[in-house]
């Protein structure tokens, strides 16, 4: 996914929620595409022996965290009351690319290097491929994968390795502007993606200065949760091997779908996340949104003279009576295998995201979207009402969508790349007039031959 952290929190200007806000884009949104797994790694576990964590908890040591979620060093105040004996430096050296670009560069010198690592989903891949993350499985209770829906479990658990605790995650729905949409005609939110094609048109037919959605082509992740929905795999393989397939007929079917709209301009493709996308929120310019989960908080803060006339839906489907979604966003806590103190530093990750009080932190009060079933379940979480989208219970919306994410995708150990070069080539054709369906080949010869020089194994369709 693009990154949301270059000036957008700054950008804000919203005195009482915004530290609120910031945690759910900061920890959601991420530099690339959103959520998923994938096995195009190599284990690099250190020991597959169970470690008595109970015992190595007794022990002394000073541990340093690089995270760029607020709320973090509260979480870690909570860890060091249960065990003082541990001290936890929290840093922020960056967030979204500038964070990885640091910890890359720590990790080339083998000096200043955190033990714990905040690492989205998608670029677990390329930190596992290089051997620079532990598999902590030796550190987690044997029930540890089962507290989360499966398509969670496959971002983490990676050719029997675990490479992270799950801090959030962005399941894909649609949110809209009720009010706009029943003066348009619309009464209900489009089920299906065809159903969707005409809506935009009526829409924007209704009201030429406003749009049922905008799908700026530099979001990356956005895209590529939508091809996710589709059932399209444009990565696979493992260890060196890499299967790229950026052409995909399913992925071509998504494009092929927005291409039309985009040309006709019944749909927008403003740059997100900017001062002009904020205020189209707030204006009524997109009476609509293909929002991940972390999408419902961040709105409300951006687009809060709209309370009340939002709501939360389904993403369309391509077929009439399916029910799956994509995933855009989401983000780990991991351990490097540096780290002089493995066990402390897995069991800090698991307790700031697995135990009851730091968990109803995030949750409940610094609104992450919860990837633990027992949040997604819990009725206090799930059955709030929320006043600005009409007393709907929002939550629970997510927290179905999160049940239907497909759990085969698979993320590319050259993520950086993919997402860089597929919003550069695709916001370059939006600018010349050109279809999103002819950025595919280029985007797939550049990954080809990136991938190639970096000595992976590659093979195409």
């Amino acid at each position: 996914m693009r990154s949301l952290f270059k000036g957008d929190i700054v950008r804000w200007r919203l005195p009482i929620v915004c530290a609120a806000l910031a945690t759910v884009v900061a920890a959601c949104g991420g530099g690339g595409g959103g959520g998923g797994g994938g096995d195009t790694t190599s284990s690099g576990s250190s020991s597959t022996k169970q470690v008595d964590v109970a015992a190595e908890m007794k022990k002394p040591a000073n541990l340093t965290v690089w995270a760029w979620t607020p709320g973090t060093d509260e979480a870690v105040a909570m860890f060091e009351k249960k065990y003082p004996n541990i001290k936890v430096q929290v840093q922020n050296v960056g967030q979204g690319a500038p964070h990885y670009r640091k910890l890359r560069t720590v990790l080339k010198s083998g000096k200043g290097l955190p033990d714990v690592v905040q690492m989205e989903f998608q670029f677990i891949p390329s930190y596992t491929i290089t051997k620079d993350l532990l598999d902590i499985k030796p550190y987690l209770p044997a029930d540890f994968l089962s507290k989360y829906p499966e398509w969670v479990q496959k971002q983490i658990n990676l050719q029997g390795a675990i490479y992270g605790v799950p801090w959030d995650t962005g399941p894909l729905g649609f949110i809209y502007r009720k009010d706009l949409l029943d003066k348009a005609g619309i009464k209900t939110p489009p089920k299906t993606w065809e159903e969707f094609a005409a809506d935009a048109r009526k829409y924007h037919q209704a009201n030429p200065k406003s749009y049922l959605a905008n799908m700026p082509g530099t979001q990356t992740g956005q895209w590529l949760g939508l091809y996710w929905q589709n059932g399209a795999r444009p990565f696979q393989g493992s260890g060196q091997d890499l299967k790229i397939n950026l052409t995909d007929p399913k992925i071509k079917q998504v494009t092929d779908f927005w291409d039309p709209l985009i040309t006709e301009k019944v749909i927008s493709t403003d740059t997100d996340f900017t001062d002009q996308w904020y205020q189209g929120l707030s204006s009524g310019k997109y009476a609509g949104w293909v929002a991940a989960a972390w999408g419902p908080i961040f709105l409300q803060g951006t687009a809060k003279n709209t309370s009340g006339k939002w709501r939360a839906a389904n993403l369309p489907q391509w077929k009439a009576g399916d029910n799956v979604s994509g995933n855009w966003g989401g983000s780990t806590l991991a351990v490097l295998k540096s780290s002089k103190y493995p066990a402390q530093a897995a069991e800090l990750s698991r307790w700031i995201l697995q135990e009851k009080e730091p968990v109803d932190f995030w949750s409940l009060k610094q609104f992450l979207f919860p990837p633990l079933n027992s949040t997604l379940q819990d009725p206090a979480w799930v059955n709030q009402k929320n006043k600005f989208y009409g007393g709907q219970d929002v939550n629970k919306v997510y927290a179905d969508i999160s049940k239907t994410v497909s759990t085969d995708w698979q993320w590319s150990p050259i993520h950086e790349f993919v997402n860089t070069q597929g919003g550069d080539i695709q916001g370059k054709a939006l600018q010349r007039g050109q279809t999103m369906t002819s950025t595919l080949q280029p985007w797939q010869d550049a990954v080809v031959n990136y991938a190639k020089q970096q000595g992976f194994t590659v093979s195409t369709p």
